[in-house]
């Protein structure tokens, strides 16, 4: 019979079925998913950890792609915006790195480290690795990359040549591997290796915590992980509110502002996401800019509304539709990481045209305080403890 436990969604307190190999268990209240079912395979995952990190080095290195511009050959490699961006825009260079190279390869490793921590029993690096991938899966952005690139290059076949290069196709092997090694990542399993929940049996079952997700009495420490246990995340609302008010004051000038600067023969074009989105419609790139306006503008206001909504039912303690909200938290967390796909759009065309040349691409202000949205946004899914979406439920039910 399977222990009692809690939902780590919304608190329910279930008693899973067994599930089967290819199955998974999910909360019949919230549709969390609970644990999957079948046996946990770490060797495939780590063979799928040890494959990134070897391609890993040539993705980094090695071409994407090199454009013929005005006699010059000019390669693009998947950091080479970031030093481009660099001198005049260190925070947008700095997230553009991470969220690009840092994140997979910290994600990489913590795999290698929660595998190697469970062969030799360090409890230190283990927790540190489980922890990297519980919170950096959504700053793992190779996906939204690779669209990045394909946009760039539809913008700069008109003027320049492109040829793809051995590193492009690193990238995509990479990213395949990468999705189906995330795909197989469950920090519950992990912990369960470490040590199994059975060996936590307790008549009180009061609380989850937040790190290993063992159930038990309210503790000051968990049993299993030793982390401070909380009945809910700390300030959960009031940091929420923090990071969506200062996104929205950073909405405005992202879209007022430049985001781009393009030089063509002495002529200066300056353009705002919702211009540089008309002139592709004008240029015939309807579909390109479909996407861009998507991401850039549907997104970014989506997610401020969508959380705001969130809060204010919260907080107003509305008790109907707890599950659509459910559903509207779950899909803010997944469309976060598309708002950058315009800045990494900016990154690969100022690593494509260079300064000084007859054309000349540079982000305009705008994309300081667009980049300060997609970070605060993400932040503030991440802040917010969707158990105080369904607190009320009990109490209204007796």
């Amino acid at each position: 019979m399977s222990k009692a436990r809690r939902c780590p969604g919304c608190d329910l307190l279930v008693l899973p079925e067994t599930a089967t190999q290819g199955h998974s268990a999910y909360c019949p209240r919230c549709h969390t998913r609970l644990y999957r079912g079948g046996i946990a395979h770490f060797n495939a995952e780590l063979a799928l950890a040890v494959a990134c990190l070897i391609i890993y080095i040539p993705t980094i290195s090695l071409p994407l792609i090199t454009i013929r511009l005005v006699g010059q050959m000019i390669p693009a490699t998947l950091a080479s915006g970031t030093i481009a961006l660099a001198p005049t825009f260190p925070a947008v260079a700095i997230l553009i790195l991470f969220c690009s190279a840092i994140a997979p390869l910290l994600l990489i490793s913590a795999v290698l480290g929660a595998q190697f921590s469970l062969r030799f029993r360090h409890f230190r690096i283990f927790k540190i690795s489980l922890w990297i991938l519980s919170h950096l899966k959504q700053w793992t952005m190779l996906e939204v990359f690779l669209v990045s690139l394909a946009i760039s290059c539809f913008k700069v076949q008109e003027v320049a040549e492109i040829y793809v290069g051995v590193g492009l196709y690193c990238l995509i092997s990479m990213q395949i591997l990468l999705s189906v090694l995330l795909t197989k990542i469950s920090v519950r399993r992990y912990w369960d290796a470490w040590q199994p929940e059975d060996e936590h049996i307790s008549d009180k079952l009061d609380t989850v915590c937040h790190c290993c997700q063992l159930t038990q009495e309210a503790l000051p420490n968990c049993r299993r992980c030793d982390s401070h246990l909380h009945h809910r995340i700390p300030k959960s609302l009031q940091k929420t509110w923090a990071y969506l008010i200062t996104a929205s004051i950073f909405i405005l000038p992202a879209n007022l502002y430049p985001i781009s600067i393009f030089m063509n023969n002495g002529k200066r074009i300056e353009d705002t996401i919702f211009s540089g989105v008309a002139g592709l419609v004008k240029t015939g790139m309807t579909g390109i800019a479909i996407i861009i306006f998507v991401a850039s503008i549907v997104v970014p206001v989506a997610k401020i509304i969508g959380l705001a909504y969130i809060l204010l039912c919260i907080q107003f303690k509305q008790h109907r539709h707890r599950l659509q909200r459910m559903r509207i938290f779950r899909i803010v967390h997944w469309i976060g990481k598309w708002s950058v796909m315009d800045l990494f759009v900016i990154a690969i065309m100022v690593a494509l045209i260079d300064r000084g040349q007859i054309l000349d691409f540079t982000p305009g202000p705008g994309a300081i305080a667009f980049a300060m949205v997609v970070i605060l946004t993400m932040l503030a899914a991440e802040s917010l403890d969707s158990r105080l979406i369904w607190d009320k439920y009990e109490q209204r039910s007796k």
